[in-house]
């Protein structure tokens, strides 16, 4: 115990020495990152003129279970499906575990570390070099055993940089989940809204193959009372089989459209022929809610992952700079050091040892300063990507709603059209019946009706479709409740 109390009085002076030594060599030291520094500004939601764009209508931000309005059951038992086997959000929850591990490999390096060794070592020793008779030309076996700790001072706070780096990515990995949810989930919906706009095409389109026919019966009737010809009859045969083609190509594009709905749930193409006709209802009204910019880069989820990630590299740039201070790390060690086994566990065979060790980067041909100017480079290549996040956030969002508006605007128009000619085609049928009007006008009609009949079933999908995108772009209901934002101005202004 003597022994290892003067040890630690040498240890003292040793630990005041290498200090003053290394606050003295750093006032001369070579190594420096003077002249380097980032110019990025992350965008505040204010900055970007929306007021016309995006009225505040005193709406509401997307549900979680947003999908449910539209009052389709099979749509919800989808995406469940796909949320739990699709490979995409199976990649994701991976880089999720993977962040975790990081973080916790991170917090491992600012707290100390206990080690127990143990080694046997048989050698013969030479009889001419340093080590004297009788050891020397004999064979001996070491035995040794330490415990060992050791401990980084961590003065600068590279390692804690470091941790709070891993713990940002660790939330830019859980938002970059919540984005790929987010997009499975709108790309099913979307899909499937497909489907329903296909089945209603062919609907129309077997509607009409039942007027081609009705067509054909009147021109053959015509043609035996001497008011057609063949030639008559010939193109309502034609118009007839184009008709009847149409509906066949609907059934291939439902049955390709129900493969990739499969595909999107991460089942096999079977799984698609099980999927039935969807139901899906008109939906809410869509109101914009208030304070729009300001609260949407909380509830986009790749804005959200977007800040995380400037934060992490914040992190990583003061990381780097600590690189350039002394590290100091303190180790210590005892236990059991001694030739055979007879003596191993005897108290002359103890051992013990402390002290510090001490870096200083003098000269490194410019690795550290270059180090830097990467972390920069990639701290500000995040804050770009953030700042185009928000500005793509910011034009779906209006473009959605623009586009929304432009189709109840239509939909007005096109429903009062297909009313006229609705009328028009029942009326020049009966005209063509009665003998007194010809095919051609009957055709006419027909055309016009079928045109404004699809052109009405397009515009309510399209609005449903468009109803989806917006809530997607508000987020999905996805909301980022931590207090502070990840990419405040004050955290980005504190890494330059």
């Amino acid at each position: 115990m003597n022994s290892l109390t003067s040890g630690s009085g040498i240890v003292d002076r040793v630990l005041k020495a290498g200090l003053s030594a290394v606050c003295a060599t750093s006032l001369c030291a070579c190594v420096n990152y003077a002249g380097i520094h980032g110019d990025a500004q992350i965008a505040s939601s204010n900055t970007f003129e929306t007021t016309a764009s995006l009225p505040a209508e005193h709406g509401h931000w997307p549900a979680a279970d947003w999908v449910e309005q539209f009052g389709d059951a099979q749509l919800m038992t989808l995406i469940a499906e796909a949320r739990k086997d699709s490979p995409t959000l199976e990649q994701a929850r991976s880089r999720v575990s993977a962040a975790q591990a990081y973080s916790e490999t991170a917090k491992a390096g600012t707290l100390p570390r206990i080690d127990a060794n143990y080694s046997l070592t048989r050698q013969q020793y030479s009889g001419t070099a340093l080590i004297p008779p009788p050891v020397a030309g004999s064979w001996q076996t070491e035995n040794k055993g330490l415990l060992t700790a050791s401990y980084d001072l961590d003065l600068w706070g590279k390692n804690r940089e470091a941790l709070k780096a891993a713990v940002s990515q660790l939330s830019a990995s859980k938002a970059d989940e919540e984005a790929v949810r987010l997009t499975l989930d709108t790309a099913i919906a979307r899909t499937y809204n497909q489907l329903a706009r296909l089945y209603a095409l062919r609907d129309i389109a077997q509607a009409e193959v039942a007027r081609r026919e009705e067509i054909d019966r009147i021109t053959a009737s015509r043609i035996a009372t001497g008011l057609d010809t063949q030639v008559e009859r010939k193109t309502a045969q034609a118009n007839l089989a184009t008709s009847r083609a149409n509906v066949t190509a609907l059934d291939g594009n439902i049955l390709t459209t129900r493969y990739q709905l499969a595909a999107l749930m991460g089942a096999g193409p079977d799984r698609g022929l099980r999927i039935e006709r969807p139901a899906l209802g008109i939906g809410d009204e869509v109101r914009l809610p208030d304070n729009l910019p300001a609260d949407l880069v909380s509830r986009r989820p790749e804005i959200v992952a977007a800040r995380w990630h400037v934060d992490a590299l914040m992190h990583e740039v003061k990381e780097a700079k600590a690189e350039f201070y002394p590290d100091i790390n303190l180790s210590a060690a005892i236990g059991l050091d001694a030739f055979g086994f007879g003596r191993f566990l005897t108290a002359a065979s103890r051992t013990a040892s402390v002290g510090p060790a001490i870096h200083l980067p003098i000269f490194d041909a410019g690795a550290l300063r270059a180090q830097l100017k990467g972390r920069y480079a990639e701290f500000d290549y995040a804050v770009a990507t953030y700042n185009l996040a928000l500005v793509t956030a910011l034009t779906e969002v209006a473009t959605q709603l623009a586009s929304l508006r432009s189709s109840d605007a239509q939909l007005v128009d096109a429903q009062l059209a297909q009313q006229a000619a609705d009328g028009a085609d029942q009326l020049a049928i009966r005209q063509y019946k009665a003998g007194l009007t010809n095919q051609l006008t009957v055709l006419n009609a027909d055309v016009t009706a079928l045109n404004t009949e699809q052109a009405v079933a397009d515009l309510k999908m399209n609005r449903r479709d468009q109803q989806i995108a917006l809530a997607s772009a508000l987020g999905g209901g996805y909301v980022d409740d931590r207090a502070e934002a990840a990419g405040s101005t004050d955290a980005v202004a504190a890494a330059h």
